[in-house]
């Protein structure tokens, strides 16, 4: 009987002691955390130190002896869509557009803003694209200066207007 208890005291502390061992497992994943932490590091590093090659030198003024005005609408860019008319009079072959909605409500607000300053607004929609979206136009002419021109003084108010050709 005594050879029993010693033989279970004897298993009982070999099952205790090497239950307590950390597994070859959880060393392996801590040093590929630290491998991976340390390769991050190097790329910052890299990085920084290319972005600090990359820097330009500032521009030196320089004042002009001659200046030269040219006319600009042929520079003027133009985005081409197909639109159908929502409320307004038509379009003519270029517009100026002031505003792009995805609701329709905001962009009849708008129209009604230009309307009380004087612009003969219109709502356009163009379902090309998805979401469709509600376009406002505050101008509309038949020649691309002219458009541009209107497009130079709608800026100031409206900073982001651009000019449509519609299809």
């Amino acid at each position: 009987m005594k050879k029993y208890t010693i033989l279970c005291v004897a298993l009982g502390a070999a099952m205790l002691l090497t239950g307590c061992k950390s597994k070859e497992s959880a060393y392996k994943q801590a040093y590929l955390k630290a491998k991976q932490q340390d390769e991050m590091a190097q790329q910052n590093q890299q990085y920084q130190q290319q972005a600090e090659q990359n820097v330009v030198t500032p521009m030196q003024e320089k004042v002009a002896t001659q200046t030269r005005v040219v006319d600009n609408a042929d520079n003027v860019a133009v985005r081409q869509e197909t639109v159908s008319v929502i409320s307004g009079s038509g379009l003519r072959n270029f517009s100026v557009v002031v505003g792009s909605f995805q609701l329709k409500e905001n962009a009849e607000g708008l129209q009604r803003t230009l309307k009380s300053q004087g612009y003969d607004a219109q709502v356009v929609v163009n379902n090309t694209v998805s979401p469709a979206m509600y376009r406002v136009v505050a101008t509309t002419f038949d020649t691309k200066g002219e458009a541009a021109a209107s497009r130079s003084s709608l800026m100031t108010n409206f900073p982001g207007a651009w000019l449509l050709y519609a299809k």
